[in-house]
């Protein structure tokens, strides 16, 4: 596995969530241990690491989180080789980086990381939605989904949820090509950008906007109006790439990084 020069901040406990919004080692633990009943005794390290994926998505696991052996092994009942394969599979898509001597930790995003990733967000979901010829009510109602969804969230006051029924929609936009490689790189992509709203002090500042303007793109895309909605999206993933910078940067310059790891 593949260390790193820098250091992770703080002292490590054996799971350690250095932000104030973690909703605690027993609660992701507990999630993880009940999410094992999906792995058969036979499971692969890429069926561990989509469980920990998911956990990165779902804003459990937050930068600065330390992932221990002992806890996880015991929670999905797998191997140690299986957990350590699982890690390294994690670490080459950054989703995790490896410590010498420290163990295994989710780190924070960098500027550089944020661009390639938005980056490669406009080429996927962008050419993804100019390729499209009439798509018929059916595959849209997941999207359809995810809409009602954030819009419910929002007026609970639920921003976590709200953020993650966003990813949830964009994953399903992308989806719309039907290629399971596009897909694949796509969730990749979503897991690890959830790494950097975990640095955003207001989540309502930070999802708010995009609540309305989902619901208008998905509008688009049932006109059949996809030059248009490829466009919008264009503008979208623009504003949406530097409201994230700016916010990344005030809490930066208010409480410091959360983590100073990145990856080898």
């Amino acid at each position: 596995m593949p260390s790193t020069s820098g250091p992770v901040t703080g002292d490590a406990a054996p799971v350690e969530d250095t932000r104030s919004r973690s909703k605690g080692n027993e609660s992701w633990l507990n999630t993880v241990a009940a999410e094992s009943a999906l792995l058969d005794r036979s499971s692969t390290a890429e069926r561990v690491a989509d469980v920990l994926r998911r956990r990165i998505t779902e804003g459990d696991l937050t930068p600065g989180a330390r992932l221990s052996e002992e806890q996880l092994v015991g929670a999905l009942r797998v191997s140690r080789n299986t957990l350590r394969e699982a890690f390294r599979l994690l670490t080459h898509e950054r989703l995790l980086v490896h410590q010498l001597h420290r163990g295994v930790f989710v780190p924070e995003l960098q500027d550089s990381d944020l661009a390639d990733i938005y980056r490669l967000r406009r080429a996927i979901e962008c050419d993804v939605v100019r390729e499209l010829a009439h798509v018929d009510a059916a595959r849209l109602q997941p999207l359809y989904d995810d809409v009602g969804a954030g819009e419910a969230a929002a007026e609970r006051g639920d921003w976590i949820a709200v953020g993650t029924a966003n990813m949830s929609f964009h994953r399903h936009l992308v989806g719309l090509a039907g290629s399971r490689r596009i897909d694949d790189v796509a969730a990749r992509l979503i897991a690890e950008l959830r790494l950097a709203f975990h640095a955003v002090a207001s989540p309502q500042e930070l999802h708010e906007p995009y609540v309305s303007r989902n619901r208008a793109l998905l509008d688009l895309l049932r006109a059949d109006e996809f030059e248009r909605a490829a466009k919008e999206l264009e503008d979208y993933l623009d504003d949406s790439e530097a409201q994230l910078l700016l916010a990344v940067h005030r809490r930066r310059s208010t409480l410091g990084p959360a983590t100073s790891a990145e990856p080898a």
